[in-house]
Formats: C-alpha cells, sequence, structure tokens
C-alpha cells in the first residue's frame, strides 16, 4: 500500500511536471515569457520538487520506524545484535 501510494506521487508529480513544461513552453512561444526566465523558473520547480521528495520520504521513514517500534518488532540491528551474542 505503501509503495503504491509513492508510485502515485511519483506518477502525478511526472504529469504535473509535463503540464508545466507545455504551459511554460507555450508563454515562451507566445513572447509572455523570456528563454532565460523560462528555464530559471523551470529549474526552479523541479529543485524544489526534488526537495519535497526527500521531505516526504524521511517522514516516511520517520512514520515507518514509530510504527515499527510501536508494534515492539525487531529491527536488522536487533537481529544482527541477537547473532554476535550467540557466538
Amino acid at each position: 500500500m505503501l509503495k503504491d501510494l509513492l508510485y502515485t506521487g511519483v506518477g502525478v508529480a511526472a504529469v504535473l511536471k509535463e503540464k508545466v513544461e507545455l504551459e511554460v513552453k507555450k508563454l515562451e512561444k507566445e513572447g509572455k515569457l523570456k528563454t532565460d526566465d523560462a528555464k530559471s523558473f523551470l529549474e526552479s520547480i523541479e529543485q524544489k520538487g526534488k526537495d519535497e521528495e526527500l521531505k516526504i520520504k524521511e517522514q516516511i521513514k520517520s512514520a515507518l520506524k514509530e510504527v515499527i517500534d510501536e508494534l515492539g518488532l525487531a529491527t536488522k540491528e536487533d537481529i544482527e545484535k541477537l547473532k554476535e551474542n550467540l557466538k
């Protein structure tokens, strides 16, 4: 379910990016936006998207860790410690 949500978000972002690029190119062709401004705008949007993606990934990691702790599930680290203690 979490994977589906993440894939959906990526898909929406890709479609949105395409639509924004088309609109910016359209404005550029109509002379309402300079080429340099269009390029700068697209780069800015792309960077904001990357920043937001990292932020969301960190939030998901944090939420998953919280759920694992609440459920009392063993982590990889816990299992490795047990293996070391058994040796």
